[in-house]
């Protein structure tokens, strides 16, 4: 393992375009479960909540579910030793940005600057009738959020099941991909669609892939240059103290 660190390492420091791409796992140290797998999320909560019809027609239910998921038990979550290294290399000018699947907002509070949502955010919710945003200090726990304007129903601000990748950061993610020659990928299992896409399209490019993941994913075998197996926050230490 140790020589595999510095072969990280001396990718890192080489690469003129490096990126990272993060999923859920880069969390779990941060308190926030994954969604998939054995502790995941969707073992304990219907993920019907985040399907866009059923919140459509299940307004209250969903959004019952929402709170508590992603502003009541997320909200309390703060950045950890990944998510502040991550930022410590874009200071050092070794990182050009962060796309990340997540929606927590870890990567901004950890201090990193260049933030793709390709998910969106909790951090705001938009009227789906007239378009208007609101922060997320508007959600209660007792009562449906609503436009104070039209009056129609408040959604987070982030994709649902059902629903498109936002634009810009739709775009703007494949085009950094296509752009980088190194991708750090932390925490995510390459299930998702079509943010794991990202990675194969580095790799398409020539761009060296490291792996930071406690278990093999689907990029391990396919695409995977390095693979370093272990815990995000602990591997990302090693590697800020070996630059």
């Amino acid at each position: 393992m140790d020589e595999k660190i510095y072969q990280a390492v001396e990718k890192i420091k080489n690469a003129t375009h490096a990126i990272a791409f993060t999923g859920a796992g880069i969390s779990v140290e941060s308190g926030i479960p994954s969604f998939r797998g054995k502790d995941g999320l969707w073992n304990k909560y219907d993920p019907s909540c985040l399907d866009i019809s059923y919140f459509f027609s299940n307004s209250l239910k969903a959004w019952k579910v929402i709170k508590e998921i992603f502003y009541d038990y997320f909200g309390q979550a703060k950045p950890n030793d990944a998510h502040i290294a991550l930022a410590k290399l874009e200071q050092l000018n070794l990182l050009k940005a962060v796309i990340t699947q997540n929606i927590d907002n870890l990567h901004q509070e950890a201090g990193s600057l260049n933030v793709i949502e390709f998910h969106g955010n909790t951090r705001n919710l938009v009227c789906v009738g007239c378009g208007k945003s609101y922060g997320k200090e508007i959600v209660s726990n007792n009562d449906l959020p609503l436009c104070d304007f039209c009056s129609d129903l408040l959604k987070p601000d982030f994709v649902f099941f059902g629903e498109a990748i936002p634009e810009p950061a739709g775009s703007l993610s494949f085009q950094l991909a296509i752009k980088s020659d190194l991708v750090i990928v932390i925490g995510t299992t390459g299930e998702v669609m079509p943010a794991c896409n990202i990675p194969y399209y580095a790799k398409q490019n020539g761009a060296t892939i490291i792996e930071i993941n406690p278990e093999e994913s689907h990029f391990t075998h396919s695409i995977t240059d390095i693979f370093l197996q272990a815990k995000a926050g602990e591997m990302m230490n090693e590697i800020i103290k070996l630059l």
